[in-house]
């Protein structure tokens, strides 16, 4: 890598098992840090809703031997907290691209060590456990999400809001509902802004093969819909353990790309610190030489 020149740059269909399906995502693997103006140009130059870059921790180390990276999120707009997409995409380029043979990488991140792991034809990832508290719907939010809907009010069950992330989880009655959403995305920004929220999971029980099924919104982040959340399901899993009584779960991402995620809540540390695994597969679509500069 040249950072007065040009950088490989990868992308990722994440949660999926064929190309042009699940949630596509940049990975830049660097031997050493990007300016933050220049990772955040590359993120809108992608302009998928995220990009990751990933660089090993230790001085000296190369990147197939490494076992921890320093793993960094950008949106087209701004840097976020944590993507599980994208950290997928990234562990599938360290493990088949530059075939890193740690059965378990490390990620230091804004949300603290994230660990990923092989599992069969699976990568796992083990993230933080959000912790939705249940909250009243202001009548704007939901007039920013049900667009034309005079009736949306009768179809929510509950709503909850996680302090980590700042997700808004609207669990609705029936899985169509959900398919049926239509956000007023310009009105849905001003609603995250004065709600305080940071993008919002629509979700409802789900019919077979699936226990739930969910849709993410996120316009204050630079996101419409995306495709498919793993950040989503650290809150959408433990809510739906409790709803369910179900530990592990199978959950269906009903964007127009469609994704499938495994998720599994689990205690930690004698139960002080709730994780979830989150699994699904992942597929390399492009590997591209990008120019950093005109010279």
């Amino acid at each position: 890598m040249d950072t007065s020149g040009t950088i490989t740059i990868f992308q990722v269909d994440a949660f999926a098992d064929e190309p042009f399906k699940g949630n596509p995502a940049g990975v830049c693997i660097l031997e050493r840090p990007l300016d933050d103006v220049v990772m955040q140009n590359i993120a809108g130059e992608m302009n998928l809703s995220e990009t990751a870059f990933a660089v090993p921790v230790a001085p000296g180390a190369t990147i197939a031997g490494a076992f921890k990276f320093k793993l960094r999120w950008f949106t087209p707009t701004c840097e976020v907290d944590l993507c599980g997409h994208a950290t997928l995409a990234t562990a599938k380029i360290l493990y088949d691209i530059f075939e890193v043979k740690h059965e378990t990488i490390a990620f230091d991140s804004r949300s603290g060590e994230l660990r990923v792991r092989r599992d069969n034809e699976l990568i796992q990832l083990d993230f933080p456990a959000g912790d939705p508290q249940p909250t009243k719907l202001p009548d704007y939010y939901l007039n920013a999400l049900g667009r034309y809907r005079t009736d949306l009010a009768e179809k929510v069950v509950a709503a909850a809001r996680c302090t980590r992330t700042g997700i808004l989880l609207v669990h609705l009655n029936d899985p169509d509902e959900v398919k049926k959403i239509a956000p007023d995305f310009a009105d849905l920004v001003q609603a995250e802004d004065s709600f305080g929220s940071k993008g919002v999971c629509v979700t409802a029980a789900a019919r077979q093969p699936y226990d739930f099924i969910s849709r993410f919104f996120a316009p204050g982040l630079g996101i419409n819909e995306d495709p498919v959340t793993g950040a989503a399901h650290t809150v959408l899993a433990p809510y739906w353990q409790a709803v369910l009584n179900k530990r592990k779960m199978t959950a269906f991402q009903a964007s127009a790309r469609g994704g499938e995620v495994l998720v599994e809540v689990h205690d930690d540390m004698g139960g002080h610190r709730r994780r979830v695994l989150i699994s699904g597969k992942a597929v390399i679509v492009m590997e591209a030489v990008m120019k950093l500069s005109t010279a």
